[in-house]
């Protein structure tokens, strides 16, 4: 292989490798190539996004508020039910002392 050869395959090699480089880089382009349609389409999926989180945001405030409800109309009515059991405890006392009334006159008067 003589000098003109050699310049002649190096020169096609370059070639080459600058053709597979330009395909490639046309390629990659191609394939990741964002359109505007993929763009509105991008846009719209964020607004659903951010409506989402709002609406999560929202029902989890709500969430919250009527925990908070809950939980004071729970303790308000353990407080009441608390109260209507000491009472009934108190009821019942009077009740077992005027048995034991009613039942002291009863023996008295036989």
């Amino acid at each position: 292989m003589d000098r003109t050869e050699f310049i002649i395959a190096t020169a096609i090699l370059l070639f080459g490798a600058f053709c597979l480089g330009f395909l490639t880089h046309w390629v990659t382009n191609r394939l990741s190539h964002v359109s505007k349609s993929d763009l509105s389409e991008l846009d719209g999926m964020a607004e659903a996004l951010h409506d989402a989180e709002e609406a999560r945001d929202a029902a989890r405030a709500e969430l919250k508020d009527t925990s908070d409800t809950l939980h004071a109309r729970l303790s308000e009515a353990e407080a009441e039910l608390k109260a209507a059991m000491e009472g009934l405890r108190e009821a019942r006392r009077d009740t077992e002392e005027l048995r034991r009334f009613i039942s002291e006159q009863n023996m008295g008067s036989a």
